[in-house]
This record gives C-alpha cells, sequence and structure tokens, in this order.
C-alpha cells in the first residue's frame, strides 16, 4: 500500500524479518550461540520464529534455492560456509501452528516447480497458520539449478521470458485458489452432502509455458488468496512485482535510488492497470546491531575475519546500534510508496534477539511501530482487502 510520510499515522511502518541459515553472513554459523548442528532441526526454526513474535514484526520469510547454500562461481569450492538447507514452504507449515499471530511468507522457485503443486502447498500453509501465509515467487536463470531438472535449458530463456512465466504462475496461483468458491463444502452430516460440486470451477489456463485446468484438490484458502510477494531490482523483476504482488521487495543502494526505484514501479503499475490497487514495498536492510556504531563495526570487522572475506550483501548493509538502525527506518520509509522494511540479520544469534529487544522498543518510542498485533490475518494485518472469488463474481453477475 503505497506510503505517505505526510500522512503516515503512528505506528504504521511495517517490519519484516528474512531468515536462511544462521543469518546472511557466510560467518554467521561460528560465532557464539549459532547452535550450527540445530540447522535443521524444527526447535531452532521455531525459535527464530518467536523471537520474531515477540517483537511483534508482521511476518517472516524463509529463503530458498535449489542449489547448496553458499553455493556460487565465487564460493562453491568452499568448505567454511554452511551447505544445505531445508525446503522453506515445509519449514513455515512446520513451524507456523506454533505461532499465534507472526505472518509466514516463504520463498518458491518458480522457474522450476509447478504452479497446481504450489498453489496447494501455499492453500495447506495458509490453512495450517490460520490466515497467516503468502509465498514469495523467485525466477532462476542458473544453469545449474536447470541441471538439477533437465527439463529446460535456461540458458535460451531470457530474463524477461522468465518473469514473463512467473506473472502466469501468479495468475494460476490466483485462478487455482477461486477454484472453489468460499461455501463449496456444504457438511451436512443429515442430507449425506459433503460438497456442492456446482461451487468447484474448471480454470482452463492456458499460457505460452503451461497449461492448468484445475479445480485445485484444496478449498478456498482462508485469505481468499495468500498474499503473493516478489523481489529485484532490474526492469523485469520490478515489472513482476507491479503486476502481480502484493507485496514487494527491493534493495536500492541508497535512498535516491530507492525513490527512482518506486517511481519505476509505480509507472509499471499504472500499464497494467494496477494504480488503484493496494500494494506494499518493503526495503530490504542487511543488519549488523551492536551497542553502539563502534561495537558493530568491531562485530562486522570479526565475522569478515573469520570468514577471510568483507562481506557484500546485495542489498544495503547498517551497522550500528539500535537507535542508528531506527534512524535508517525512519528515512527508508519517509519515501512515498514505502511503507515496510525487511530486516535480514547477519546473525540470528545476535542480531535478531537485538531487533526484538532493542529495535522495537525504539521504533515505538518514535510511535513509528505498534505496540500490539492487530487483525487474525496477514491479510488484515497490511491492510490488504480479502479478494472476491472471481468464479463466484461471474455467477452472480450472470444471474442478475
Amino acid at each position: 500500500m503505497p506510503n505517505s510520510s505526510a500522512s503516515r499515522r503512528p505506528g504504521e511502518i511495517h517490519l519484516a524479518v528474512a531468515l536462511t541459515g544462521a543469518g546472511a553472513h557466510p560467518a554467521a554459523w561460528r560465532v557464539d550461540g549459532a547452535h550450527p548442528r540445530d540447522l535443521l532441526s524444527a526447535r531452532y526454526w521455531a525459535d527464530l520464529v518467536s523471537t520474531a513474535e515477540a517483537g511483534l514484526l508482521d511476518f517472516v520469510s524463509f529463503g530458498d534455492s535449489f542449489l547448496l547454500q553458499g553455493d556460487s562461481k565465487k564460493s562453491g569450492t568452499r568448505v567454511d560456509r554452511i551447505a544445505g538447507q531445508l525446503d522453506s514452504v515445509l519449514v513455515a507449515s512446520r513451524i507456523a501452528p506454533l505461532a499465534r499471530r507472526i505472518g509466514f511468507i516463504p520463498t518458491a522457485i518458480v522457474t522450476h516447480t509447478e504452479p497446481f503443486h504450489l498453489s496447494k502447498a501455499i492453500a495447506t500453509l495458509d490453512y495450517v497458520s490460520a490466515g497467516r501465509a503468502g509465498v514469495e515467487l523467485s525466477v532462476s536463470l542458473d544453469p545449474h539449478e536447470a541441471a538439477l531438472f533437465g527439463r529446460r535449458d535456461v540458458a535460451m530463456f531470457d530474463v524477461d521470458a522468465a518473469h514473463r512465466e512467473a506473472a502466469d504462475y501468479a495468475e494460476v496461483l490466483a485462478l487455482l485458489w477461486d477454484s472453489w468458491e468460499d461455501d463449496a463444502e456444504i457438511r451436512d452430516i443429515a442430507g449425506g452432502r459433503f460438497i456442492d460440486r456446482d461451487k468447484l470451477h474448471y480454470i482452463d489456463f492456458v499460457g505460452d509455458h503451461f497449461s492448468v485446468r484445475g479445480p485445485s484438490i484444496t478449498p478456498r484458502p482462508p485469505q481468499g488468496h495468500p498474499i503473493i510477494a516478489a523481489s529485484g531490482g532490474d526492469v523485469a523483476a520490478l515489472r513482476l512485482i507491479a503486476d502481480v504482488a502484493d507485496v514487494g521487495f527491493i534493495a536500492p543502494p541508497d535512498v535516491a535510488a530507492g525513490a527512482a526505484t518506486v517511481t519505476e514501479i509505480n509507472r509499471f503499475r499504472s500499464a497494467a492497470g494496477r494504480s488503484d490497487s493496494p500494494q506494499h514495498t518493503f526495503v530490504d536492510l542487511v543488519v549488523v546491531l551492536g551497542d553502539s556504531t563502534s561495537h558493530a563495526v568491531q562485530r562486522r570487522g570479526q565475522l569478515d575475519e573469520l570468514d577471510g572475506e568483507e562481506f557484500t550483501p546485495a542489498a544495503p548493509i547498517v551497522t550500528g546500534s539500535a537507535a542508528g538502525l531506527a534512524d535508517a527506518i525512519e528515512e527508508w520509509t519517509s519515501l512515498d510508496g514505502i511503507s515496510g522494511v525487511r530486516l535480514i540479520p547477519a546473525t540470528h544469534a545476535v542480531d535478531l534477539p537485538r531487533i526484538s529487544a532493542e529495535l522495537v522498543p525504539e521504533l515505538q518510542r518514535r510511535r513509528l511501530f505498534r505496540t500490539t498485533y492487530a487483525g487474525s490475518t496477514l491479510r488484515d494485518r497490511l491492510g490488504l482487502a480479502r479478494p472476491a472469488n472471481r468464479f463466484a463474481t461471474r455467477r452472480e453477475v450472470s444471474a442478475s
């Protein structure tokens, strides 16, 4: 939902946290309290989510990839970095019932997965979380990931085509979620009728990359449509955010570039006829926190020394105290169109607890962040209305 600093109400900033491995820094697994032996346990992730929920954050997101974590042309041969990870959608579904209020947005690599499978997986997540689910659609043109499947040559698949496929993918998700009307399940024990078959619909989607008949095998999710998110900074990614996303994640290097990025998204939204549709844009910030700026700088230096390389994340990095991070958040969210920040802890062991215990109280002191959770679903929390079912709407129009 586009924001204006001039009209912002107290507590209107949205905050989320991105969780992956032991943290964003490659050496995060080596710090005290990182518990590297527990990285693949449900309890590890449940504890992280509990810490985030204690800070009243809107949602947690989970990164995902089909490569070994940290694997790249630059570092793929290193043995001193975390390798191996769990499926983000399955982790979210395992942990969501243990949390009461926070939302869950796992990542799905849509280039190599089927929309029918993902639609029921995210619908299931929405059910087990009682309406607190979303999904971040991610595109991959990495030939190593493609080789795991052997189904397509991504060298013949340019970035624009990949993002157009992702837009079709999002449309199929929405259609499948709508393929059951909200009252399709009758559950009439006395009459022996569980379902109204007239309220299940074929979607008959035919696109350039896949055709899906439907309907889904999972009833319509509690939110109608779980939140669709997308991220990126190139033109194709920004167009995808504008065309299909409820939430967009961007990582411009500075505030001026952020303003230009928001302008570009709004231009694409206008071209897509979505200017009046509510949408949130979150800025990604990697954070290294300390008691003071000098302490945070010292921590960052120690992490770099452990890894043997300077940490240069794709997103802007804030190294300082909680008050300094609050200043940065206030500056970023003063931009029209930026309504929130997704924080990426350099280490889960140190930086995530500081976000909840130090940053959030500082933002509350400045009357920039809420003091209690409001609403029961993730859509409620983000101020996004529950979408009407398009098949039910068509039937009502035809009947009138």
